[in-house]
């Protein structure tokens, strides 16, 4: 067994040094015109999250799993969050601890594995925000179980991901299918595996709407919203005919708040 983790936080600690636009921090004049009623951010790659999923910043205790870059924490730290942010890359860590010094706010940063155990108490945040990430995690539903465990009731998750699709084709003109979905390298013949990691993307998996929406309900949240969404132009050529991500709205219920049937 290989310890694919690993192997992402190295990856992911290359694309940083290489200007992955994942991993380039928010600029000093978009941090200070960052407002409450023109800010944004992103759980996708195109569609600002509605600010109305956050229900407010100022005084919430926010974690930002696998969101390190420095591009959303400053936001919500401007906003008045007390923010943690986690990753396992230590180039999109720094990049957080640039901004913060930079800016002056205070923020904690903590350097983890989302396939491990939280390292946080139980009902520690009143927010998590988790862009596309768990496509780099093999088991979902333990990303799910940890996000609950770690909401305080009424507690919001807002979560982004991919619906598995760009691991359908091969990325040539005419598109062929190629991979049947789920897509597992860890469980296909070797050579996928090894075609990625000589192309440099590290290890990925492309999950089921069972894993991923069902995986939040059976984790015990409530789904409240989503919208789709779809690479940049230039992005994977399957965008041109299907969206390939999704953006959800998840809250742990509040005691007395009622169980759905």
């Amino acid at each position: 067994m290989i310890d694919y983790s690993e192997i992402n936080a190295k990856t992911w600690d290359m694309w940083a040094k290489n200007g992955c636009e994942w991993s380039v921090p928010i600029s000093y004049e978009a941090y200070l015109a960052a407002d409450e009623r023109s800010f944004q951010v992103f759980l996708t790659p195109c569609v600002p999250v509605p600010h109305e999923w956050f229900g407010g910043l100022q005084g919430k205790s926010l974690l930002g799993l696998a969101s390190g870059g420095g591009q959303q924490m400053p936001v919500f730290a401007k906003l008045g969050a007390a923010c943690t942010v986690f990753d396992y890359s230590e180039q999109q860590l720094a990049a957080e601890r640039m901004v913060a010094a930079r800016e002056g706010y205070a923020i904690q940063i903590v350097r983890g594995d989302m396939t491990k155990r939280l390292p946080f108490d139980d009902e520690s945040f009143d927010l998590i925000f988790h862009p596309v990430s768990n496509c780099y995690v093999e088991d979902v539903s333990h990303v799910w179980s940890e996000c609950f465990r770690v909401l305080r009731p009424g507690g919001r998750l807002l979560a982004g991901f991919d619906n598995g699709v760009n691991f359908l084709c091969e990325e040539n003109e005419p598109l062929k299918i190629v991979n049947r979905l789920p897509f597992n390298p860890l469980r296909m013949p070797r050579e996928i595996l090894e075609a990625m990691l000589r192309n440099g993307e590290g290890v990925q998996f492309g999950h089921t709407m069972e894993e991923q929406l069902g995986g939040q309900l059976s984790a015990g949240l409530v789904l409240k919203a989503l919208y789709e969404d779809r690479d940049r132009p230039g992005g994977a050529e399957i965008g041109n005919y299907l969206p390939q991500y999704m953006a959800t709205l998840a809250v742990r219920p509040a005691p007395g708040a009622g169980e759905l049937l």
